[in-house]
């Protein structure tokens, strides 16, 4: 008697643990939270993402650094070459957009304009 009772116990326990088991699985295969899961590694990949362009930056000013020194470049306060003084020059889109800016207003001073004409 004790025997199947043993055996009845032992069932039931593995059953609920079982149930238990397949539960949460089936609880971490949602959308919400696959999509939770998704967002804590796109988070995880951006700070990771974040620490290796630090590093990698402090690796070429420390390089950079040794270059100087090996070549006998001095870094003065008014260095033009320093990123802080440095000024940004337009991409191409800007250039094209400044050169088009230019013939609009060369051909609106040339005679009538007719904005159906670049169409």
């Amino acid at each position: 008697m004790f025997r199947r009772a043993f055996w009845f116990t032992a069932g039931a326990a593995a059953g609920v643990w079982a149930t238990t088991k397949v539960n949460r699985q089936l609880k971490k295969l949602t959308p919400e939270s696959l999509a939770a899961q998704a967002a804590d590694k796109a988070v995880e990949a951006g700070h990771r993402l974040k620490d290796f362009a630090l590093d990698v930056k402090a690796g070429m000013s420390q390089r950079e650094d040794e270059l100087n020194d090996a070549l006998g470049l001095g870094r003065d306060a008014m260095d033009p070459v320093r990123p802080d003084n440095v000024t940004a020059l337009p991409g191409p889109r800007r250039l094209r957009a400044i050169q088009n800016d230019k013939t609009t207003h060369e051909t609106r001073s040339a005679g009538s304009y007719n904005r159906n004409e670049d169409h």
